[in-house]
């Protein structure tokens, strides 16, 4: 890489395998590429400039591509990925890229369009969708594909309008900015009349809902103070309810992976750290941070009796929250228990909460007279009641009054896709636009909460609450499913399965055999993104790089990208044309880049035409600003908040909430308080289900991306998801490390298997999520899940009438040694007829 610090004369001076950056003194002849040096037009120049060129483009053997878990170069044999290796750019290299050969040749690729043989010979009357997910396939032409797709398109809109066609599509989609499937299934809905859509996601349901009411930004998915100033200033870092050593490691978008540097730079500058969390965590272990392991979903009555501990001990900042916030004066009330006789002290917190009373205290007062900064998790908020950690936590660092300060305050996306990475300064990709409904009832269509697909699917026509309004489910008739897998996403997997029935056709697009496309009545092969040409930006928050994303091998079997998928289903409704507007893949590649390209220029940021850059083989990095290393999230509002308001009624940190008293929900109060959550371990179904789940991200997949990968090897025990047991709950139940493991409750039951660790905290057991739906009996509701779906055991219900965000961090369940029949699990396995 050459950068232009680096090009003023530094002997030795080393250069990666891609970058070549501007202002390069040696290269002064050649006209600036603001980041970029293509290794076609200029080779001959640039070799003679640096000759260290002709050994490295020599070097290079790969072909440039990423994933959400990293950029790197595909190995190619003939018509066959055979290895990988990193950019040499990247800091952290996610060994998840070796999985790229496995995506790609999957032996439960969907190799054809496939059409549910009872919906086939029944069509929408007689489907017979309750064999959906155990019926035979049947095999057809990709025209005969279209054909069935675009006649029930067409159908519904005509008879049932746009709002019996369900096509949200929620999921992680793959990388790449064009090849955006839910975008592309949305530009076709609304050209045929439109669609509903949902509202929120099912990472940050509640959390980002409330916010906007506190802070007035949606703040889980905004920029954070800057890594290089919280390295310099923060002297105490809590991290409560996340793991960013493992959620870092992935991206939406192709990650620049800054946020792991910045933990390991807090680590060797011996940052104190501090980790809350029922689990001793991965991140926990590796940066040697304290833990502090309370009960699970107890976490507002602990930061509750925090508070207590600053008023009483007259820690906390009078006037910053006096100039800064509005009611705080009625928090206080409550926490001193005027109205209710409650005093929710140390004491109070620490009998909930399952601790000691003093560690509260100690926390408190180590946070008060350190420079500190609470990153928080998202965990904490996909609970009942969710909404109110993230208020409580903002309400926390209002306290501390250190919020706009270097190094201090509160941020909630460090542990993901490397908020805090300084902000570059270049042009930004646009990807293909979804457009709006044509019709005047399509635009009329109000989305629903995402986590309540079951709900609607099951009760047409039903009103719930939500954010101040109500909402009417519609009678959803079609669910159109791309890039999503709606059936690892959703809580209560045994109620969407009842509730998937009702629909007249469900069509998914997707590469593999998931359970949502064993679910399908219509099946469409989709390619994955080493198939297809693409281009993505590297850094969600630092929009650092720019990624040619090469098409590496030719799209297996029958599979075609969603863009063709889409553009043929819109020339059989006569759309093609308004689909497509008359361009090719490279085309709107091209488009893209332009457009990017005219950014970046405004910037003073010079980039090579498309042609160049994209037969290059090259990437593009940006440059950092030196200020967007030290930028402070909330500075502008603590340094003049009255010119630089936050977006809530009052311009201010909303402690009590005016908008909110208004609605009147019981559930979500107008300030942030502690309510008992639906099941806990003082619930009445304690008595019958005495341990508390704890789920996260998994340490060896995205989600339930990978799961059909030999990665399974690395974490899965005798075959199944694994589930940690704390020793002294396991020699309860006789059960030994390495054992099969029956969890269930009245919802549903899976087969895992045990980890006997201390690493999770007594009468909590923990269960990642993303293990894909394999019943033993699929015609049996309720049956034995042989792959360990924790969302069997997960209840669906709105997080508050506020926000319905999703509950799927908590149930309560049991546990006993599998004494069963001998179960093959199925859960990657191509159906019959496939």
């Amino acid at each position: 890489m050459v950068t232009a610090e680096q090009s003023e004369g530094q002997p030795g001076m080393q250069l990666t395998r891609r970058r070549f950056l501007a202002g390069a003194s040696a290269l002064a002849a050649i006209p600036l590429l603001g980041g970029l040096w293509p290794r076609s037009a200029l080779a001959q120049a640039i070799s003679q400039a640096l000759p260290q060129f002709t050994a490295l483009r020599q070097a290079q053997k790969g072909i440039l591509t990423g994933a959400h878990w990293g950029a790197f170069e595909a190995i190619v044999n003939g018509d066959k990925m055979v290895g990988v290796q990193p950019i040499a750019d990247d800091p952290a290299p996610n060994e998840l890229i070796e999985m790229a050969p496995h995506q790609v040749h999957a032996p439960n690729r969907i190799k054809y369009p496939m059409v549910r043989k009872s919906w086939l010979e029944g069509g929408v009357a007689n489907g017979r969708p309750e064999l959906r997910g155990r019926d035979e396939w049947v095999r057809i032409s990709w025209d005969k594909a279209f054909s069935l797709v675009a006649e029930q398109i067409s159908r519904l809109q005509k008879e049932h309008g746009p709002q019996s066609i369900y096509a949200g599509s929620y999921g992680w989609k793959s990388v790449g900015m064009f090849h955006n499937a839910r975008t592309l299934l949305q530009r076709l809905m609304n050209l045929t009349g439109g669609f509903v859509n949902y509202s929120g996601d099912y990472s940050t349901g509640a959390a980002q809902v409330i916010m906007p009411h506190v802070v007035g930004s949606v703040e889980v998915y905004e920029q954070q103070t800057a890594w290089p100033n919280v390295i310099d200033n923060s002297q105490l870092v809590v991290m409560w309810g996340c793991n960013p050593m493992i959620t870092l490691k992935n991206s939406w978008n192709l990650p620049d992976h800054v946020g792991l540097s910045g933990f390991e730079a807090l680590k060797k500058k011996g940052t104190r750290m501090i980790s809350i969390d029922p689990v001793h965590t991965d991140s926990a272990r590796t940066l040697g941070a304290e833990w502090i392991h309370l009960r699970p979903y107890t976490d507002s009555a602990m930061i509750i009796g925090i508070a207590h501990t600053l008023l009483v001990e007259k820690l906390h900042n009078p006037d910053f929250l006096k100039t800064y916030t509005v009611g705080f004066e009625k928090f206080e009330q409550y926490v001193m228990g005027k109205e209710d006789g409650v005093v929710k002290d140390a004491a109070w917190a620490a009998d909930i909460c399952g601790m000691d009373a003093q560690t509260i205290k100690t926390l408190a007062r180590d946070m008060a007279k350190n420079r500190t900064m609470i990153m928080g998790g998202w965990g904490i908020q996909r609970q009942h009641h969710g909404e109110q950690p993230h208020w409580l936590l903002v309400t926390l660092a209002a306290m501390l009054g250190q919020i706009g300060l270097p190094g201090g305050g509160f941020g909630f996306s460090y542990h993901y896709s490397s908020g805090g990475s300084p902000t570059a300064r270049g042009g930004i990709l646009g990807g293909i636009s979804a457009g709006s409904p044509t019709t005047e009832a399509g635009r009329k269509i109000a989305p629903f909460p995402v986590a309540r697909i079951t709900d609607c699917l099951a009760n047409p026509g039903k009103t719930i609450d939500f954010n101040g309004s109500k909402v009417t489910y519609p009678d959803i008739k079609m669910v159109y499913v791309a890039g999503g897998n709606t059936f690892h996403q959703q809580q209560d997997t045994n109620s969407l399965v009842k509730a998937w029935q009702k629909p007249e056709v469900i069509v998914v697009n997707e590469p593999y055999w998931t359970a949502t496309a064993k679910y399908a009545d219509i099946v469409l092969p989709a390619t994955t993104t080493y198939e297809r040409n693409d281009l993505d930006m590297g850094g969600d928050y630092s929009q650092l790089y720019v990624f040619p994303m090469h098409q590496c091998v030719p799209p297996q079997h029958e599979a075609k990208s969603d863009f063709d998928i889409f553009a043929g289903i819109a020339a059989k409704l006569g759309l093609h044309d308004a689909f497509t507007e008359g361009k090719d893949e490279m085309l709107w590649l091209k488009s893209m880049y332009d457009d990017m390209k005219t950014q970046a220029r405004n910037g003073r940021v010079a980039l090579p035409p498309f042609d160049m850059f994209w037969s290059s083989n090259n990437y593009i990095r940006f440059p950092i600003p030196e200020e967007n290393k030290q930028w402070v999230r909330f500075a502008d509002f603590r340094e003049n908040p009255l010119l630089n308001p936050l977006g809530t009624p009052s311009g201010k940190i909303e402690i009590y909430s005016d908008t909110i008293a208004k609605m009147g929900y019981e559930d979500c109060k107008a300030i942030p308080t502690w309510m008992e959550p639906h099941e806990w371990y003082r619930g009445p179904e304690a008595e019958k289900y005495p341990l508390s789940l704890n789920t996260g991200h998994p340490i060896n997949r995205l989600h339930s991306q990978l799961d059909n990968t030999p990665l399974r090897e690395k974490y899965a025990v005798a075959d199944r998801e694994a589930i940690w047991i704390h020793p002294q709950d396991a020699k309860a139940r006789g059960i030994s490390d390495g054992d099969l493991v029956r969890a269930f409750n009245d919802r549903g039951q899976i087969l895992v298997g045990a980890v006997v660790t201390e690493n999770v905290r007594s009468g909590v057991v923990r269960i990642s999520e993303g293990a894909w739906f394999d019943p033993a009996d699929p015609a049996q509701i309720g049956s034995l899940c042989k792959n360990g779906n924790v969302n069997c055991l997960t209840f669906d219900i709105g997080s508050s009438s506020l926000a319905q965000g999703n509950c799927g961090h908590m149930t309560q369940l049991e546990i006993e040694k599998y004494t069963g029949p001998v179960l093959k699990n199925t859960a990657h396995a191509v159906p019959e007829g496939a």
